[in-house]
Parts: structure tokens; sequence; C-alpha cells
């Protein structure tokens, strides 16, 4: 039997952008579908179900962070975003939309591709199976059917914030550096990217219920990193 190769959507109302990256992924084994605004790239998203979505910000009607959003109400799909606008603000802005990696451009072919492999690696081959459940007060965690509930509601997480949930607690108690979950969960080419972890963190807490200012299930080690705990 053969593998499908990999689907990736390019979401870029620049055709030459689109022309570029199409090719760079092509050459580099990867299929791919492109979309010039957001009405048709969520239409695609529905229709094709890609494994990857490199998504642009700055393009007519539907800005990239609404089709971002709208996105993760579809589907956990990976999300790659990709802007001339590579202010602090603008990428903490894209990932709190729930973006998986923000590449400012002009971008190398190079970092493109290490990239999507990156975030399309740890989307197919999950690198740990903790116990089937975890409960910890209010909060459960279903490893085997990928699912986290809050006080009996289902809470839906991306991939990004849904690994690092379940590295941190299939380990409880295990203080992990910043660098060893930018490894674990984005892979080595993220190593050092503390701010993206950070943001990730922030977000992640407060869909599972966490006080940012006093948590109780994700706490922070100052200048080390993150650790888990079971309050009950």
């Amino acid at each position: 039997m053969t593998l499908r190769k990999p689907l990736i959507l390019v979401v870029d109302d620049d055709s030459a952008v689109l022309r570029l990256v199409t090719r760079s992924l092509e050459v580099a084994g990867y299929q791919v579908i492109t979309a010039e605004e957001g009405v048709t790239a969520l239409q695609l998203v529905e229709s094709e179900s890609p494994n990857l979505v490199l998504l642009d910000v700055v393009m007519p009607g539907l800005d990239g962070f609404q089709v971002c959003q709208r996105i993760r109400d579809l589907a956990n799909i990976p999300i790659i975003m990709l802007s001339i606008r590579d202010e602090v603000e603008n990428i903490t802005h894209g990932l709190n939309n729930g973006a998986d990696d923000y590449i400012p451009k002009p971008f190398s072919d190079h970092e493109l591709l290490a990239r999507t492999k990156a975030v399309l690696r740890r989307t197919q081959f999950p690198e740990w199976m903790p116990q089937p459940v975890l409960t910890c007060g209010k909060l459960s965690i279903d490893f085997a059917q990928h699912k986290v509930m809050v006080a009996g509601k289902e809470v839906r997480l991306p991939p990004t914030e849904y690994r690092i949930l379940s590295l941190l607690a299939g380990k409880a108690s295990r203080v992990f550096t910043h660098d060893q979950l930018l490894e674990k969960v984005w892979g080595w080419e993220y190593r050092g990217a503390k701010h993206i972890l950070q943001v990730a963190v922030s977000r992640l807490r407060q869909k599972i219920g966490d006080d940012t200012r006093n948590p109780k299930y994700i706490l922070t080690r100052v200048g080390i990193g993150y650790t888990f705990t079971n309050p009950g």
C-alpha cells in the first residue's frame, strides 16, 4: 500500500509567493493545495483535510488571524503563520489565535522546510503515551482519545497545547526545562525560542482553568521551565 504524502494548504494573496512556496514544498515531496483568500481556504480545510496550513496574515477580506480562529473551530490542524509583521506583539497575537508557529517574511527555503518538517513530525509521530486517563481536581485528560475535560465539559486544544499538557501531565512532578519542552513539543529546531513556549503555556492555562497568577496545575520554575502538579 502506498502511503499518502502529507498534504499542505498554502494560503497567500500574493501569487508569486504561492508559486515559490508550492515549488519548494513539492520538490521536498509534499502535496500542495493553495488558496488566495480566507473563504476558499476554509472550504479547502473542510473538503480536503490537509495535514498542515501555511497561512499568510495580511489578506483581503478575512485576514490570517480570523482564518486561523475559524480553522480552530473546524479542526485541530497545525497552522504556521507567514507574515512581514515580525513584531513581538503580532507574533503573540498569532499564537494566541491558535497558530502553532510564526515565520516572518522573507524566509529561506531551508527555514520553511525545516519548520514544516518539524510540525509534521511532532503531529504524526507522538513520542509518549502516558496512562489512559488522568484526573486532577476538575481537570481530566484522556490520553488515549486526546480528550481534555474541565468540570465535565470538553475543552478543545490545538495540537501544540495538547502536546505540552500531555507531556507535563504524563510525567507529573518532573521539571522540564524550556529547551526540553521546545525540543519535545516543537522540535530541535526551536531550542531557544522561549517566547513561543511562554505564549502557548499561558494560553493553555487559561483553557484548563489554571490561574495564570497563581496556577495549580502547570507551575513555573523561574529561570528553569515548567512542571505539572496534582492539586488533589
